[in-house]
């Protein structure tokens, strides 16, 4: 769920907005929302890694925490010849 600042003069403390997207995308060019040195993660080529990302995250295909460098290296070079 993509999220935007509304102006804290268009509601009171407390208030929950909640705006379709189909709504808000004529009335905002969600890009220049965006900061410039952030709008690499917007980017589809970006946002299809976060998905496989996630994907990978909800079905256990994660590695780690490792205490330091050397054993998350030995890990990686482990799937490195196992060529995962």
């Amino acid at each position: 769920m993509d999220t935007i600042t509304i102006p804290k003069n268009l509601m009171k403390k407390g208030d929950l907005v909640i705006i379709p997207r189909k709504e808000y995308e004529g009335l905002l060019d969600f890009k220049k929302a965006i900061s410039k040195d952030q709008s690499w993660f917007w980017t589809k080529e970006w946002q299809k890694k976060e998905k496989k990302a996630d994907d990978d995250i909800k079905a256990g295909r994660v590695s780690g925490p490792f205490d330091n460098a050397k054993d998350l290296i030995k890990h990686l070079n482990g799937l490195k010849k196992r060529n995962v």
